[in-house]
C-alpha cells in the first residue's frame, strides 16, 4: 500500500482541483473548487470549451451570470468523476451580504437541478464571515448543504456549528504561512513541523471541540503546504488535497498512523451559541484569523473579476 491508501483508512480524501484528468487519476470521493482553481482551469485549452459553451448558451448575459453557469458546468463535469459531492463557491464579493448569498445559492442549486443533479451532491461554499455563516444557517434550513471556507479560528468554527452547517474547511497552510512570516528569521522549520505546526494545531483544536461536544458538522482540513501537515491530521473527517500532494502521497510507501480520534465517553453539552458581538470580538482579537480572512476574500474577488474579464473577451 502507498501512503495515500493508508490515509484513506482514516480520512475521506477530497481533491482540491478543477482538473478532471487529475480527478480520474486519484479517485477522491468528493471534489472542491474555488474561483482561483476555476480560473486556472479555464485558461487551459482542454477546458476552454466549457467557457465557450457557457458564453454561447447565454447570449447577452452579463459576465456574472455566465460565470454562475460556468461554475455549475464545472461542477457537473466534476460529478462525472467523483461518486460524492462537489463544492461550488458563492461569489466572494457577497461575503458580507447574507441575503444576496442566499439568493445566489438558491440559483446555483436551481441550475444543478435543471441539469438533473440532486442537491445532496452539492455543497454551497461560503466564506466564514458572520454574514456568510448566517446565510448558511438559512440554506441548511432549506435542505441546501453548505461548506464554510476561509476558516482560521475556533470562533468561526463554533459559529458554523451553531448555524448547523454541513461541513467546514479550516485552512492549515495559510495559518502556517502567517506564523512563519511573523516569526521571520526566528522561524525554526523542524521545530514547528508536525504536531507543532500552528495550522495543524488549529485543526486539531477544532476537531477536538466538535467531537467533545457531539457536533455533527464535518471537519475538512484544507490548504496544505506539505505532506507532513496531512499526515499529522490523519483521522480528520475529510481532507481536501492538491494534486501535487496527492501524487507525493501516492508515490510514498511510508505507513500512516491515525493521529485524530474522537474522545471516549458521552459527549458534553455544547457551549452557548456565540452572539454576533462575541464572534466579531473574538475575530478582531485574533490578528492571524482576521488578516487571513480578509486576504483570502480579496484574492478570490480578484480571481472572480479576472474570470469575468475572460468571459467578456470570449463574448467579443
Amino acid at each position: 500500500m502507498n501512503s495515500l491508501e493508508f490515509l484513506r483508512r482514516y480520512t475521506t480524501v477530497v481533491a482540491d482541483t478543477g482538473d478532471f484528468d487529475q480527478l480520474a487519476q486519484y479517485q477522491p470521493r468528493d471534489a472542491t473548487t474555488n474561483p482561483s482553481l476555476v480560473l486556472k482551469a479555464v485558461r487551459q485549452p482542454r477546458y476552454a470549451m466549457l467557457l465557450e459553451r457557457a458564453v454561447a448558451d447565454h447570449p447577452g448575459a452579463t459576465p456574472a451570470v455566465v460565470a454562475e453557469h460556468l461554475l455549475v458546468a464545472f461542477g457537473q463535469e466534476i460529478l462525472r468523476h467523483v461518486p460524492g459531492r462537489v463544492s461550488t463557491e458563492i461569489d466572494p464579493r457577497l461575503s458580507f451580504d447574507t441575503a444576496a448569498s442566499v439568493a445566489m445559492a438558491e440559483r446555483l442549486i436551481g441550475h444543478y437541478a435543471a441539469a438533473g443533479i440532486a442537491r445532496e451532491r452539492v455543497l454551497i461554499k461560503l466564506a466564514s464571515t458572520w454574514e456568510g455563516i448566517q446565510a448558511a444557517r438559512q440554506l441548511e434550513r432549506q435542505g441546501i448543504r453548505t461548506n464554510l471556507t476561509l476558516l482560521f479560528s475556533l470562533a468561526q468554527a463554533r459559529a458554523c456549528a451553531d448555524a448547523g452547517v454541513t461541513l467546514i474547511s479550516p485552512f492549515v497552510g495559510r495559518i502556517y504561512d502567517w506564523f512563519k512570516r511573523a516569526a521571520g528569521s526566528r522561524w525554526n522549520e523542524a521545530a514547528m513541523a508536525g504536531a507543532n505546526d500552528p495550522g495543524v494545531q488549529s485543526v486539531r483544536a477544532i476537531y477536538a471541540h466538535y467531537k467533545r461536544h457531539g457536533i455533527r458538522t464535518e471537519v475538512m482540513a484544507a490548504s496544505f503546504r506539505n505532506s507532513g501537515q496531512i499526515l499529522s491530521l490523519a483521522g480528520c473527517d475529510l481532507m481536501t488535497i492538491s494534486p501535487a500532494l496527492l501524487a507525493e502521497l501516492a508515490q510514498s510507501t511510508a505507513p500512516v498512523q491515525q493521529q485524530l480520534l474522537p474522545p471516549a465517553g458521552a459527549p458534553e453539552a455544547p457551549p452557548p451559541a456565540l452572539s454576533e458581538p462575541e464572534f466579531q470580538a473574538a475575530l478582531n482579537a485574533d490578528a492571524m484569523a482576521r488578516e487571513k480572512l480578509t486576504e483570502g476574500i480579496a484574492q478570490f474577488v480578484a480571481d472572480t473579476e479576472a474570470l469575468e474579464q475572460l468571459i467578456r473577451s470570449t463574448q467579443g
